[in-house]
């Protein structure tokens, strides 16, 4: 559309209508594209690997995001590194380190603000040579992510580990989704790998657990969602090896009392190539599920909507495609209604960051 500038200056209101005008046209085309962008690569210096990452938009409009960086995913000199995009800014700070010791490897980090305001930082710690030998462990910031607290334990389970960010049920508890990873292979995990989640009481200060939910191959890293009153749906990775095939699917769970106790797992139609899984509900109740829509590879990076509850997922975008991993998605809604999804790629030395609108999806 071209717009009459002449007309514009002579016209009283003319200014005002290009304006208004050239807003509507920048939303509608906002609305109907997809932003990718590179956060941090190679070159940053934190050690080769940066795998996986998490992040929180905070209540006063910066984004934080963490991740577990280093020499590789079995390095000892690893730590969980932290970065901060000020309001209206259009750069990250420098990553620091905001959790590691001399003498174990760190892990998964998991970020989330409770409606407090208190920021949680969950992340594993590796004891041995495999991550079935890792325990939870956390730190709070009441700062905005400024300083942290000493870490404390949340699970002593030997191979309790963490991936997915907490939500908020029916009572005001936090369910927070661990799993228990089981063998001592680097390349494959036990079929007794289980998911299961904690309940946190925030008047109390403590945390319960519910039962484990096992599955055919095994099942790890489930994300949860409320759907209503009592009940919760959560997908969770499969587990299994790494070895290309045709079986391996997503698995579903749900509870009906809030959390405290899960169905065990029945597979879905969603292959799955023993690769992380996200679902969070949008603020118009609608489910966002992402994944990895492939049997044998993470590629593509594949985002589904579900607009009756999570019984059916019929509209479907990749997000990512092509030669390459595109993994570990971590997302969240803003308050502006955008989408955005956090995930790494370039064999897990780069983390990328998409905004897009539900509309992209949709359509």
């Amino acid at each position: 559309m071209k717009i009459n500038s002449k007309f514009a200056n002579q016209c009283p209101w003319g200014i005002f209508a290009v304006s208004l005008l050239s807003c509507m046209m920048f939303n509608l085309l906002d609305a109907q594209s997809m932003h990718v962008e590179k956060v941090f690569g190679p070159e940053t210096d934190t050690g080769q690997y940066k795998h996986p990452s998490s992040f929180e938009y905070l209540d006063n409009g910066d984004f934080f995001l963490v991740y577990y960086g280093g020499k590789g995913e079995y390095a000892w000199d690893t730590a969980v590194f932290g970065s901060r995009k000020v309001k209206g800014s259009d750069s990250w700070s420098a990553p620091v380190a905001i959790a590691q010791n001399p003498f174990q490897s760190m892990g998964n980090p998991v970020l989330w603000q409770a409606p407090d305001g208190r920021v949680w930082l969950f992340f594993v710690v590796r004891f041995g040579d495999t991550w079935s030998t890792s325990r939870i462990m956390a730190k709070i910031s009441d700062d905005r992510c400024k300083t942290w607290s000493d870490a404390f334990v949340v699970s002593m389970e030997e191979g309790t580990m963490v991936r997915s960010r907490p939500i908020v049920v029916g009572n005001g508890n936090y369910l927070l989704p661990i799993y228990h990873e089981t063998g001592a292979d680097t390349e494959k995990t036990g079929v007794d790998t289980s998911s299961l989640f904690l309940l946190f009481d925030p008047a109390k200060k403590k945390w319960t657990s519910s039962n484990k939910v096992y599955s055919r191959m095994g099942n790890l890293q489930a994300a949860a969602v409320l759907i209503e009153d009592q009940h919760l749906m959560a997908f969770a990775r499969r587990g299994g090896d790494y070895e290309p095939g045709d079986d391996g699917y997503v698995v579903r769970s749900d509870s009906y009392d809030g959390g405290k106790s899960w169905t065990q797992g029945v597979e879905t139609t969603f292959p799955n190539p023993n690769a992380a899984v996200e679902l969070i509900r949008l603020a118009n109740g609608h489910l966002l599920f992402v994944y990895n829509n492939s049997m044998d590879d993470r590629s593509p990076l594949t985002c589904a909507v579900s607009t009756d509850g999570g019984m059916s997922f019929p509209y479907k975008l990749d997000l990512m495609s092509g030669e390459g991993s595109f993994a570990y998605p971590t997302a969240l809604q803003t308050p502006d209604g955008l989408i955005h999804v956090l995930f790494t790629s370039d064999e897990r030395t780069t983390i990328r960051h998409a905004t897009f609108s539900e509309d992209v999806i949709l359509k």
